[in-house]
């Protein structure tokens, strides 16, 4: 165990751990996090004074050494106006002396295991037979998420929805080369939707851009870009209809934007929750019950994630061989 922790950028991160790796990682982290029923901290979010935010996120591993938080701003970004920046490091400590084994940059970790947290949830909860994705927004995330889902379902057709449809199709014509998939530009959500079997809303409005009456019956959805109590992405409507799955039912309870307003409207109680991804991991709960159901994952994201994607650099760093 180093006493000189290892300081890990958004390139090597990139270079050392893969697609696949995270979603093996995020798997049983997730399924380690909900087969201890320990209650971990909820992750804390502070206005700065003259804008911006800074949120803290602790807590620790179950079955490993791993301990230790992630700590992030939120800005407004000058080079998009109108949309946030993310910047932070996770910060990676081992038990039981309390070594700073690294510090890693936690938004590209951040986008990793987001990523492979709702590849998790397709695999599990996605009809076998889906072949066809919608991406409503075409950031970092979306560029991730359909890297992700395409290792979990052999993807037929892709539509990408976002605000500009100039960047959606930047997005498509860049993606369909790197991967090619066939990639469809579309300058309207509900027609971005209407044929999808998975739909990930990966944006960071703060009102519902996906509506429950244009998605039809057997759908998965990944919910991601609302993170906090406020902004919503989804509307309540697509919220009651569904099966609904938590990364963590504190955490959702808590600051789950789309289903607090559901139930703030007395529309749903918190037994709306069926159960936490780890749980449908562990198969304690099926994650989808019947071929027309409506299946939703609500991902927050959760401190788990970052800290196992952080340890696993940390060994692969570790087990590499020194140059020379």
């Amino acid at each position: 165990m180093s006493e000189n922790p290892r300081f890990y950028d958004a390139a090597m991160i990139r270079r050392t751990i893969s697609h696949a790796d995270c979603i093996e990682v995020v798997r049983t982290a997730m399924a380690d996090f909900s087969a201890s029923g320990a209650d971990q901290p909820l992750r804390t979010i502070e206005r700065v004074p003259g804008g911006g935010l800074l949120g803290v996120m602790p807590g620790w591993l179950e079955t490993s050494p791993g301990f230790g938080a992630k700590i992030v701003t939120v800005f407004e970004d000058p080079a998009r106006p109108g949309r946030a920046r993310h910047r932070g490091v996770v910060l990676l400590f081992e038990r039981p002396l309390g070594t700073l084994a690294c510090i890693a940059d936690a938004d590209t970790i951040t986008e990793l295991r987001t990523a492979a947290a709702s590849a998790v949830a397709t695999d599990l909860m996605a009809r076998p037979e889906a072949t066809r994705l919608a991406l409503l927004g075409c950031g970092l995330q979306a560029e991730s998420h359909l890297h992700a889902i395409s290792l979990v379902r052999p993807l037929a057709h892709v539509t990408v929805w976002g605000r500009s449809i100039a960047a959606a199709r930047t997005f498509a014509g860049r993606l369909s080369a790197e991967t090619g998939l066939a990639i469809e530009p579309v300058d309207d959500a509900a027609e971005a939707v209407a044929d999808a079997d998975i739909i990930c809303t990966v944006t960071s409005s703060p009102v519902p851009i996906l509506q429950g009456a244009w998605v039809r019956p057997g759908t998965h959805v990944n919910v991601v870009g609302s993170s906090h109590a406020g902004a919503v992405e989804v509307d309540t409507a697509l919220v009651v209809a569904s099966r609904y799955v938590a990364d963590s039912r504190r955490s959702v309870l808590a600051a789950g934007a789309e289903f607090i307003a559901a139930r703030a409207q007395g529309l749903i109680d918190d037994d709306h929750i069926v159960a936490e991804i780890g749980d449908v991991i562990l198969r304690r709960v099926p994650g989808r019950t019947a071929p027309d159901q409506i299946t939703l994952y609500k991902s927050l994201g959760h401190i788990v994630q970052d800290l196992a994607v952080a340890e696993r650099l940390y060994r692969m760093d570790r087990a590499a061989p020194a140059a020379g």
